[in-house]
């Protein structure tokens, strides 16, 4: 099988996880009808710093990041448009798992585990705010509500392309920075989860 063949049927592939995603959360998305605005995120893969940029739907630059070259360290800090400092992540390795941190600019500390991942649930608790996921995070199509069950934010990835973009409609403009920090920080666990199932198959072959 060529590259090409390869390519089409990996694209063919992440389609069908998308779909399937996407209508494993339907139900509360069309709930919640029109959103206040959406933003969008892109990870520049070139950047040895791993920046991801998070613009509005002009394409204007809203957020982006800038991390350590050390990635086993797994710091980063949330700027946004005008380089003001928005919050710092960073991962840190507890007994056999791993915990990813988010400290936000006005104090608030959010805990997200790598146990998120080991089954797709309906539900998922976020330390630390109140907020649940609904949906499916590795599929990353998903829903953010707050702790009285209102929608904060959906969050969903649609096409397979060089970079990675993420769809995030916004139902609370208040809570806009720590949305972008959550999608940003799972996006990072995600990549490393990735590299190390890669890292396991290799050393399998």
């Amino acid at each position: 099988m060529d590259f090409f063949s390869q390519l089409k049927k990996l694209s063919e592939a992440v389609d069908d996880v998308n779909d399937a995603a996407e209508d494993f959360g339907k139900s509360t998305v069309e709930d919640f009808g029109e959103p206040a605005y959406s933003l969008y995120t892109s990870l520049e893969l070139a950047d040895m710093h791993h920046r991801i940029d998070v613009m509005d739907a002009d394409g204007k630059l809203k957020y982006y990041t800038k991390s350590d070259i050390i990635l086993l360290q797994g710091k980063t800090d949330l700027f946004d448009a005008e380089g003001n400092y928005v919050a710092h992540l960073e991962k840190r390795p507890i007994s056999l798992h791993q915990k990813h941190f988010i400290t936000m600019k006005d104090g608030r500390n959010i805990t997200l585990s790598t146990e998120l991942f080991h089954i797709v649930q309906d539900v998922t608790n976020i330390e630390g705010l109140g907020w649940q996921i609904r949906g499916n995070i590795v599929g990353l199509a998903f829903n953010l509500v707050d702790e009285h069950g209102n929608p904060v934010a959906t969050i969903s990835r649609k096409a397979l392309s060089i970079h990675d973009k993420y769809k995030i409609d916004m139902y609370q403009p208040e809570e806009e920075a720590v949305v972008v920090a959550i999608v940003i920080q799972l996006e990072k666990m995600l990549e490393q989860r990735r590299l190390n199932e890669t890292a396991n198959n290799s050393s399998n072959d």
